[in-house]
């Protein structure tokens, strides 16, 4: 009995080395995969709210980190991409997220150009409700294409609402609370990118290949 039992013991320890070495070989293998895979979808990201004739850098690789909860959103650093054309600037993609979504968190990356206007945004993760409030993905609707244009100098204050708001955006049926969320978000990052411009711009670079892949935690 005894015999048996300890027989039976070394197969299961022998079955979990196994099965942990499986395991740490497969991850080992596809993490590369996986972070390529992450660093292309940041890339068509960048480039559908960045034009790519706008620059001759990689966005990706040309970037700085910041805190500023009040207009960011939270207190994590965000990342913020720059874009340069001869050396010289010509955009700003700005992460930023809002709390205030009816299912949590919105992150978002905003692009603005150096005169203020937004040259596009793209909702990068959310858990908004399946056929209400996910129409804040492109994927989904066209509604977030209504920033493409705006800034601060073009749009009354007063306009940066909902129309049942007395606002410029659509609101969604079902879903009000969605789209208040992210048209806030992105004005604040308006107010945050007139306010800091200079700042971001010369910013040591805090990004890159080795950094990136570093920072990988999604």
């Amino acid at each position: 009995m005894t015999q048996s039992m300890q027989k039976n013991g070394l197969i299961l320890a022998a079955f979990a080395l196994v099965t942990t070495a499986l395991i740490a070989l497969t991850d080992m293998f596809t993490r590369p995969i996986i972070a390529e895979q992450q660093r292309n979808e940041l890339q068509q990201t960048l480039n559908s709210i960045i034009p790519p004739d706008w620059h001759d850098n990689e966005l990706e690789q040309d970037c700085t980190r910041v805190t500023a909860p009040d207009l960011l959103g939270n207190q994590e650093p965000k990342t913020l991409y720059r874009a340069s054309l001869n050396g010289e600037p010509q955009a700003l993609a700005i992460e930023t997220m809002t709390p205030n979504g009816y299912s949590g968190n919105i992150h978002l990356l905003v692009g603005i150009d150096m005169q203020g206007v937004i040259s596009g945004v793209r909702v990068l993760q959310h858990r908004e409700t399946p056929g209400l409030g996910d129409k804040i993905d492109r994927r989904i609707s066209d509604w977030i294409l209504s920033f493409d244009g705006k800034s601060l100098d073009n749009t009354h204050p007063q306009s940066w609402a909902v129309r049942k708001d007395g606002g410029d955006f659509d609101q969604f049926t079902g879903a009000t609370i969605t789209p208040r969320a992210v048209i806030e978000a992105v004005r604040d990052t308006l107010v945050f990118a007139s306010e800091n411009r200079q700042r971001i711009l010369q910013a040591p670079n805090q990004c890159g290949p080795t950094t990136q892949a570093e920072d990988e935690h999604e």
